[in-house]
């Protein structure tokens, strides 16, 4: 990765589909019952499920906040806060940091890590919706006929019903 996209990167700015290079390493991920795709220089790190303090009176996609290295996150449960049925966490399950220049610091519950890929190992396809859905930038199929969603953690972060966490 060249100095100038980590920069793009840190920075939080926003990630086009077009502008994923086919080369672009990413990390696959299940969340709910749907897989996703997410650039690796959104993600800066992957940790197990912590302790979570729970806050009241939130959406119910919030699970609360974690305290990581004296670092204040909002983990959301990924699948559900995109529109999934609520799904249980397991040992397999982890948390993607993310943050953005403006120090909005994000977590992202998953429900299993499926490595780190390269785009070029998938197809786009076109997607079944016309408007897709906030952080949500593409549809990709892999080889063996599975859809991927390409999702920009960069782009939740900076979405406002991700930002409005109370009911």
């Amino acid at each position: 990765m060249s100095a100038k996209e980590t920069d793009a990167a840190q920075s939080g700015q926003e990630h086009s589909a077009d502008t994923y290079a086919d080369e672009s390493a990413v990390i696959g991920v299940t969340a709910g019952e749907e897989r996703y795709l997410i650039p690796m220089t959104e993600v800066s790190e992957v940790i197990v499920m912590p302790k979570l303090a729970h806050v009241p009176l939130t959406q119910p996609w919030f699970l609360g906040l974690a305290n990581v290295r004296g670092n204040l996150y909002g983990i959301t449960d990924l699948g559900v806060y995109l529109g999934d049925k609520p799904v249980p966490f397991n040992l397999k399950s982890r948390v993607l940091l993310s943050f953005t220049d403006n120090k909005v610091y994000g977590g992202f519950a998953v429900h299993s890590m499926l490595g780190i890929r390269k785009l070029s190992e998938f197809t786009q396809v076109k997607s079944p919706k016309k408007k897709l859905p906030a952080g949500i930038r593409a549809h990709y199929q892999d080889a063996e006929g599975r859809i991927w969603k390409a999702l920009s953690l960069y782009a939740l972060i900076r979405d406002d019903k991700f930002l409005q966490i109370a009911r």
